[in-house]
C-alpha cells in the first residue's frame, strides 16, 4: 500500500475511533492487517476492545436497563469484540476471567440463542474445562461452520449433561 492510502487508511482509523464506531472499524481489519506491522495492529484491536468496554459499561449502568440489541450494526460489533476478549483469555487459560467475561454476556444482549450459549462457555470455563476439550468434546464444529455467527453456538449431546449437572 503506498503512503497516501495508508494515510488514508490512518484518517478512516482515526475517524472511527473517535466516533465509537466499532463496525467501522472491523470492516477495516483486514486493510489494517494487510498494511500495518504487528504492533499497530495489536494497537487497533485494543481500540476496539476500549471502545466495547465501554459501550459494556453504558450497557451495565444500573439506570440503563438496556441490552445490547444483535440486530444493531454498533451492539453486535460490540458484542463481537467482548467475545473475542473473553476467548483470548479461555485461549491463554485464564478460565476465571473468561468464565466471568462470557457470565457478562449472556446476560447483556436481546439474542436468547447467544445468552444460552455464553451460559455454556460459563459453566465449561467454572468447570475448569480447557478450550481444546471444549472445542473437541462439547462443540458441534460443523454446526458451527454452517451457521454464520461469529461465536461458538452449537453443542454436543454432552454439552447438555453439562448444563444439567451445573443446575
Amino acid at each position: 500500500m503506498n503512503t497516501t492510502n495508508k494515510e488514508q487508511l490512518k484518517k478512516e482509523i482515526l475517524q472511527a475511533v473517535q466516533s465509537g464506531d466499532i463496525a467501522k472499524l472491523y470492516m477495516l481489519e483486514q486493510k489494517v492487517n494487510d498494511t500495518f506491522d504487528e504492533k499497530t495492529v495489536l494497537d487497533y484491536y485494543k481500540n476496539i476492545l476500549d471502545l466495547a468496554i465501554e459501550r459494556l459499561t453504558d450497557i451495565l449502568d444500573i439506570e440503563s436497563l438496556s441490552k445490547f440489541k444483535m440486530s444493531d450494526v454498533q451492539d453486535f460489533a460490540t458484542v463481537r469484540a467482548l467475545y473475542e476478549y473473553a476467548m483470548e483469555h479461555y485461549h491463554a487459560g485464564k478460565k476465571d476471567d473468561a468464565s466471568a467475561l462470557f457470565e457478562i454476556l449472556s446476560g447483556v444482549t436481546d439474542d436468547e440463542k447467544f445468552s444460552k450459549a455464553m451460559q455454556i462457555h460459563t459453566i465449561a470455563a467454572q468447570k475448569g474445562i480447557d478450550l481444546d476439550t471444549f472445542l473437541e468434546k462439547y462443540v458441534d464444529m460443523s454446526a458451527v461452520e454452517n451457521s454464520g455467527n461469529f461465536y461458538i453456538s452449537d453443542f454436543t449431546k454432552e454439552a447438555e449433561t453439562l448444563s444439567k449437572e451445573s443446575i
